[in-house]
């Protein structure tokens, strides 16, 4: 059983779909490495097709909870305030809405896929905006399992929990991630991934290169290899 998708299998998946829509959202999810709810905001009007980039926004709603005493900052865990001593019933929600955008590079194959999408009327107007994909987060997720399905391919292991899932949008951004990590896992090249992805930790970014490495293996190996036995 694998832990991520291969270039291969991403073939596979648009080789299944049956409308450009569903072959766009598999190329642009693996192809930008982007987070399904960046992916469905992409609008006409972030497409630059002069410089061959696209705009991606991203809004993400941060909760912050406080002491309803002190207003000291608290954990999830916590059941007395660090620093007013109070015991915490209920603590104070303060969700945030934090937004970031990135320009991110598009290929010359993306692109062309794009452009042939928008030509055939593909877009739809969402909130006064054109965008590349009218659906919702359930029916990506469907689509992608879907595709995986149809073009055979294997449920998915998480490396880290052992937990078996299918394939989502979310394997896409992984699979774009490790093949990034393949090719160049460099400090350089993590620090451009990781810019890449929208990460604002180095570690979230930093997991990809022991998935994709084979530090571990050749370690192992060499140990065997190349010396005498006591």
């Amino acid at each position: 059983m694998k832990a991520y998708l291969e270039p291969t299998d991403i073939f596979k998946m648009k080789e299944e779909a049956t409308n450009v829509r569903d072959e766009l959202l598999v190329s642009t999810s693996f192809r930008l490495g982007t987070r399904i709810s960046e992916t469905l905001a992409i609008g006409v009007d972030d497409i630059d097709f002069a410089n061959g980039t696209i705009t991606i926004k991203h809004l993400k709603s941060r909760i912050k909870l406080k002491c309803p005493e002190c207003q000291a900052a608290l954990c999830l865990t916590t059941i007395f305030c660090p620093a007013c001593g109070a015991k915490v019933e209920s603590a104070i929600h303060d969700i945030k809405d934090v937004r970031r955008q990135r320009v991110l590079p598009v290929d010359d194959t993306l692109l062309s896929l794009v452009k042939k999408f928008i030509a055939s009327g593909g877009p739809v107007e969402r909130n006064g905006r054109l965008v590349l994909f009218g659906i919702n987060r359930h029916r990506a997720w469907q689509i992608i399992k879907n595709l995986a399905e149809k073009a055979g391919l294997p449920k998915l292991i998480n490396p880290e929990t052992g937990k078996i899932h299918n394939a989502s949008p979310h394997k896409l951004r992984d699979a774009f991630a490790v093949f990034a990590m393949k090719h160049n896992d460099s400090g350089e090249g993590m620090r451009m991934l990781q810019q890449h992805l929208g990460h604002q930790s180095f570690n979230t970014t930093a997991k990809y290169r022991k998935i994709a490495g084979e530090e571990h293996r050749k370690w192992y190996q060499d140990l065997w290899t190349g010396g005498s036995e006591d």
